[in-house]
């Protein structure tokens, strides 16, 4: 592991945390959020930059739906005119992760999963129907399709895989889950009441299953040392 590879997740903790706490509660400072709440992603990036190569195919679609989180973070500073073109990003990249996940585990291959993440997913959605503005309706219900579909493939892929890969798989099937309760909590404070520090659950959750996603990619093979190299 090289040593801007071993700082790496420090790096995306501190750049998190100043993130969030420009955003929220602890300090107020509009310009810092817009530099370390995109910074914050692409670190996430570079993580997953060095992994996969094994499967190219599997990395294109993850490294896709991190750069269009990328953008949809970047479209959501601006939380009223961006918040359509930015859930069209995320919609999207939930898609190209979705088809990651299914190259490596036949879609819906566990229904049960898929069933329980409908049947959390519908149940938040009607909780939440009646404050959503009906011009954002469909695209808000399109969203959480996508996003329902996602968590419940990282869910099969944890839930199936074997060997070597399980412990990155099962990190996948926890990233899922975080991601659907970080757009829960942002769903509900948009939507129907102010969540106390919001900033901090909605971020922290979505940062760590972004992490959990890229990770899930097999790392690069470790090089021989000089010790050991012929």
């Amino acid at each position: 592991m090289t040593t801007a590879a071993r700082w790496l997740p420090a790096l995306i903790v501190a750049s998190a945390m100043l993130a969030i706490a420009n955003g929220s509660w602890a300090l107020d400072h509009r310009a810092l959020l817009f530099a370390f709440k995109p910074l914050t992603t692409l670190l996430i990036i570079a993580h997953a930059w060095r992994r996969g190569a094994e499967t190219p195919s599997v990395r294109r679609f993850v490294l896709g739906g991190l750069w269009l989180s990328l953008v949809g973070d970047v479209l959501l500073l601006w939380p009223q005119s961006g918040f359509v073109p930015g859930l069209v990003a995320f919609l999207i990249a939930h898609v190209l992760y979705t088809i990651a996940f299914a190259s490596e585990q036949r879609f819906a291959a566990q229904p049960a999963a898929l069933a329980v993440y409908a049947l959390i997913a519908g149940t938040i959605l009607a909780l939440l129907w009646g404050d959503i503005p009906p011009g954002l309706r469909i695209p808000v219900a399109a969203y959480v399709l996508a996003l329902t579909a996602m968590a419940a493939q990282a869910a099969v892929v944890g839930l199936r895989t074997k060997g070597d890969d399980v412990r990155r798989a099962r990190g996948l099937m926890i990233g899922g889950a975080l991601f659907m309760a970080s757009d829960t909590v942002l769903a509900v404070n948009r939507f129907a009441l102010p969540v106390p520090a919001a900033g901090l659950w909605i971020l922290a959750t979505y940062w760590a299953a972004q992490w959990l996603i890229a990770s899930w990619l097999r790392p690069a093979p470790a090089l021989p040392s000089a010790a050991t190299s012929p």
